[in-house]
């Protein structure tokens, strides 16, 4: 990583139309299994077991699995927490404005400089991008398609239920997939259609 008064400029980073830290965290984010039983409030809505003796050998409850974050709503990862040991304090600083920035259950927020330069306190911008290139360079956010727009790595920070969010992720892809598919099985179609109305004008 630079240091000192250099630092590599944002412009010089990759960006990207999509997350590209979401395949990764569809694998790495930790899924938990419990078990959730539902009993009815009233008591006398619990359906009992009786043995053919006539004694209760039980009572009947839904129970559903349901799956959940370990980490749910935490703001930051401790299981990535190394990758803010290098980091200047011109990146604390510019990620304490990330944090404060991004939205529940969204991947990607909006920069503002004189909203950074407001809440980090510094006077000019080279501080702030410097901050910015670092938490690049360490993989903690990464540049969008527009100057403004960042992706962040949901598995050092996100705002709500990462599984929940990695499930729509992967949902998208597959429909954006199937939908590309469908697509070129009509365009495969079409072609063929004017293929055969050429060789009818031909005959």
């Amino acid at each position: 990583m630079n240091s000192g008064n250099s630092y590599k400029k944002i412009t010089d980073y990759t960006s990207f139309d999509e997350n590209p830290f979401m395949d990764n965290a569809v694998n790495d984010i930790r899924v938990v299994k419990k078990t959730q039983i539902i009993r009815p409030k009233d008591s006398s809505e619990i359906q009992q077991i009786v043995a053919q003796g006539g004694e209760v050998t039980g009572y009947s409850a839904f129970m559903r699995f349901i799956e959940v974050d370990e980490e749910r709503f935490a703001k930051v990862y401790l299981n990535q927490f190394a990758s803010f040991w290098d980091l200047p304090n011109t990146a604390i600083r510019v990620f304490g404005y990330v944090i404060n920035t991004i939205k529940p259950k969204q991947d990607i927020f909006t920069f503002d400089l004189e909203d950074c330069l407001a809440y980090t306190k510094y006077k000019t911008k080279k501080s702030v991008f410097e901050g910015l290139s670092a938490l690049i360079e360490c993989g903690i956010i990464a540049r969008g398609n527009r100057h403004y727009k960042y992706f962040i790595n949901p598995l050092v920070v996100f705002n709500g239920d990462r599984v929940a969010f990695t499930k729509m992720y992967v949902k998208k892809k597959k429909d954006k997939e199937s939908a590309g598919v469908s697509q070129l099985d009509l365009f495969k179609e079409d072609a063929l259609k004017f293929d055969r109305q050429d060789y009818k004008d031909i005959g």
